[in-house]
């Protein structure tokens, strides 16, 4: 009787520790999957906060290109404004032929830095087929 109780107190022991053991794997699994759901939420939420940023960037950069452009257009119409007195007018072509005479010029020293390579080339030529001729007929003579 009293070994029956024994045994029966024992199995009441064993069941409790194996029950303990359970609970302890079931929460140890519980907060391995509540740590993966928290990276993955973490992970989402800055993807998000980059991705906003990355946003507010291009929105940035779009804001700042179209602010100048109207700068560029604003420039552009003053300029025009103010050209419109006849001072201005006067000054401004003025401006220009000076770019034209300057660009004349330019064009001038190119074609005579040209004209002198050509004759020099052609000096070389001259020199190189009397030199060869030369030698040619030195070569008959013999």
């Amino acid at each position: 009787k009293e070994i029956a109780i024994r045994r029966k107190k024992e199995r009441k022991k064993e069941r409790k520790k194996e029950r303990k053991k359970e609970r302890k794997k079931e929460r140890k699994k519980e907060r391995k999957k509540e740590r993966k759901k928290e990276r993955k939420r973490k992970k989402k939420k800055e993807r998000i906060s980059l991705c906003l940023v990355m946003k507010r960037n291009r929105r940035k950069k779009e804001r700042k290109k179209e602010r100048k452009k109207e700068r560029k257009k604003e420039r552009k119409k003053e300029r025009k404004n103010l050209f419109m007195s006849g001072d201005e007018k006067k000054y401004k072509k003025e401006r220009k032929k000076e770019r034209k005479k300057e660009r004349k010029k330019e064009r001038k020293k190119e074609r005579k830095k040209e004209r002198k390579k050509e004759r020099k080339k052609e000096k070389e030529r001259k020199k190189k087929k009397e030199r060869k001729d030369l030698f040619m007929s030195g070569e008959e003579k013999k």
